[in-house]
Parts: structure tokens; sequence; C-alpha cells
């Protein structure tokens, strides 16, 4: 087992892989910009690095600097987190060439699955279905055109190296499809470096259904259930859980031994993620995600099991102990993205936190790294904790959450803990009738 390990991250993230080091008698080197000097993960590792000011492409991004901190700290390992250089090919290769252990998957699983076009032929290959659309990158307007008017209107233009929603914007009709490329390429170039796009058929009611799993790098694949993170605004995830209100136990164990199958036929190592968009009963692929997400806790708790020690302990080489006849889901569980914007406009609100007292009891969890008197920095995304609460049922689950949100305090900025207490009173989501469309049309967001 590793003695030391780097995380090159910040925030609730940083702080929760520090935990799980922490428990594992594993020693934490945390790196941080000058912004984040005060931030909870820094106050709480054994040893700091600073690796640049606050802008990203200057700290968090740096993998020259990140790459320096590990020598200076003389570590074994780096974990990445999620975000930043999380699903970053060839940070993963630096870290290997260095002489460190990059606890993820390969840079070849990385560089095939953040390719959107190359993840969906090969995810075909392994036997899973897709959103109709084109084969590759559109090339021209007029192509584009022609295969929108085959697979028919409203369509969706992706940016082939996107996420986070950038670089992806739905044409109603042809009339508006030029302008609708030309937006995407342009904010493709500006976020990933790359303007190709390509073009996937708009479905009308999807759910956004993801299937949690672990390979251990030599064929065996392990799920965890799916998470429905269908509440969407923009999208981005607002309230995700597990397991989704639409599927049955048949469903859900067909479409969980198909990924594990389809996963295990390249030896795939690692936490992992694939995504689908789930309507009248099928399955189509839109991408995997080959890190740790911000949502794995609902996974973690309905299975009982620690996702991040897992990856930990898949990355220095023991074996994957469990097996899939020990991994029994119970209850529901159910997390709230809690981020520092007004919870009508959404502008965003950095600022000092003069007030915070995180809700608890039986089933309540909070992984933040909010404390009174921190200051939250402009630079980052504004995520700043999530609440998860787990329970026998649906119905407890969202009674025990609305109690905690009702204890949860943040004082000095603005958060989307109303925007969640509204969420839990409108009769759609208590009945689990929604789609990823809902919270935008419902609410007007």
């Amino acid at each position: 087992m590793f003695e030391k390990v780097l995380i090159a991250n910040r925030g609730e993230i940083a702080l929760r892989i520090h935990r799980a080091c922490r428990e594992m008698g594993i020693q934490t080197v945390a790196v941080h910009s000058t912004a984040d000097s005060d931030a909870m993960h820094v106050r709480l590792a054994n040893e700091t690095v600073c690796i640049g000011p606050p802008p990203s492409k200057d700290s968090y991004l740096n993998s020259q600097a990140i790459l320096s901190a590990a020598r200076i700290a003389g570590v074994d390992a780096i974990h990445p987190g999620v975000g930043f250089l999380s699903e970053n090919a060839a940070f993963a290769e630096m870290v290997e060439e260095h002489g460190y252990v990059f606890i993820g998957p390969t840079p070849d699983h990385i560089r095939l699955m953040g390719d959107k076009i190359a993840a969906k032929e090969a995810i075909q290959e392994l036997g899973l279905s897709v959103v109709p659309g084109s084969d590759g990158p559109v090339d021209s307007d007029e192509q584009a055109k022609r295969i929108a008017d085959e697979i028919g209107y409203p369509v969706l233009v992706k940016a082939a190296s996107g996420g986070g929603g950038k670089g992806m914007k739905v044409a109603e009709t042809s009339d508006v499809l030029p302008g609708v490329l030309s937006h995407c390429r342009n904010e493709a170039m500006a976020s990933f470096g790359d303007d190709s796009v390509y073009i996937e058929k708009y479905l009308g009611h999807p759910r956004h259904i993801e299937v949690q799993i672990l390979g251990d790098g030599g064929g065996k694949v392990l799920y965890f259930g799916e998470r429905d993170c269908s509440i969407q605004r923009r999208h981005q995830k607002v309230i995700e859980e597990a397991p989704s209100p639409v599927l049955d136990i048949a469903t859900r164990t067909a479409i969980g031994k198909r990924v594990s199958e389809a996963v295990g036929k390249i030896n795939y190592r690692g936490a992992g993620t694939i995504e689908f968009l789930y309507e009248d009963g099928d399955f189509h692929f839109i991408e995997m995600n080959t890190r740790l997400q911000v949502e794995h806790p609902v996974s973690e708790m309905i299975s009982g099991i620690d996702l991040v020690r897992e990856q930990i302990r898949i990355a220095a080489g023991e074996p994957l102990l469990l097996e899939q006849s020990d991994i029994v889901l119970k209850g529901h569980a159910i997390e709230c993205r809690v981020v520092a914007e007004h919870p009508e406009t959404f502008a965003p609100s950095p600022g000092t936190v003069t007030d915070y007292h995180a809700p608890g009891g039986f089933g309540v969890r909070v992984d933040s790294a909010l404390y009174s008197g921190y200051a939250v920095p402009p630079h980052y995304d504004s995520l700043v904790s999530k609440l998860i609460v787990h329970a026998d049922s649906r119905e407890e689950c969202v009674m025990r959450l609305r109690r905690a949100l009702d204890e949860y305090v943040i004082g000095g900025i603005e958060t989307t803990i109303p925007l969640h207490q509204r969420l839990l009173m409108e009769q759609d989501f208590l009945n689990g009738d929604y789609d990823i469309h809902w919270l935008e049309a419902k609410l007007g967001f």
C-alpha cells in the first residue's frame, strides 16, 4: 500500500480523498493555489505545497507544478480527484513517466473515452447502443444538414472533446442549424482547444441514468447500481438519487450486467461511470467518465462501499476482494449539490462564510470543506457542499432531506439551499415524474 499520496485537487473532493487516505494509514500532501491557503484540506493534510496563483491554469491545471510538488514531497501516488486534470491522458502519462502511480484509469482508457466520438464507436463495438447521430465530426454545414434531415429535428450539436454542457446546443429547425453549429464550434475551441462537433438526435423526455463501476484492470468489473441525475439546469446536475425511481430490479440488473461485461472487455482499471439517456425502455450511451463522479456518495450510501478506498486499493495493485454478489443495494439516497449562487438568478456568490452549521442525525452526510470564517474564492467551480441523505425508502429519504435542509446554515453568501427546499415540495419530484428538461421547463430555469 502507498505511504504518501498527493491530492491534485481542491475543495470538498480533496477533503474526501484526504479522509479516505488517513483511514487507510496513508499520509497526504495537499497542493493549493494562493487563494486556497486556508482551505480545510490544506489545514488537515500532513504536508502542503503551494503550486501557484489563483487562476486554475497557473495552479491546479499546471501539471509541471504538481509534479514538482510530488518530487518535493516524495509521494508514491497522485489522486486527481474530479475535474481539473482528472481526465487528462497526457497528465496521467506524465505521472507514470515520473515514477508515480496515477490513481485512476490507464492513459489509453482516458484518451479513448475522452474523445466523445471515439467513445461512441468503442461502446458500439462493445455491444451498447448509442443515440442516433453522425458517425464522426461533421466537416461542413451541408453534411450536418443532411444528417439532421435524416434523423429528424430537433438535433443536439455537441463538442467532440466537450463536457459540462459547453459546446452543446439544440437546433430546433434547419434554419437555425448553421448558427448553432457556429456557436458550438466557437465555444468548443475556446473551452477545449478543439472545434470538432458532432450531431445527435435530441430526445424529447429522457432520463439521465448512469451506472457506477469499478474495474481491477484484468477484466473483472463490478457495478454498483445506477444513479438518476435527471434534475439538471443547463446540462449541470442539481440533484442525484439512487436508485432511479423509474427502473425496476430486472432492468437495473440487466443494464448493470451489460455495462460491466462491456467495460470488462477492455480491462478497465479503477472507478468509472457509464452515462445513458433512458427513454421508452431503451438505454442510449452518451459518455463515459473515467474518474470519480461528484455524485459518487449516493452509490456509497446504498451499497455501503467506500469507492475512494477501492480506487486507492486498485491503484496500489491490490485485488478486488468484492464479488458482484457482495454488492447489496439497500434503501434510497439523494444528493443535493449546494453551490455558492443565488437560488433564483444563479449569479455567483463568493465571499466569507459568516455562519456555518451542518445538519446531522441518522442517515445524513455532508461532504463540504466549508467552515465559519472561510472565504469562498471566485476563481473556481461554485460547488461548496454536497448534502447526502439515506433512508429505507424514497419517501423517508425525502422527508429526512427536507429536515436536513432546514437545519443547514451557511451565512454570508448566497447558496442554492432554498432552491433544493423548493424542489423537494414539487409534486412531480415527489412522484419521480421528471426528465432532463423538467427543471428548466417547470420552474423557468
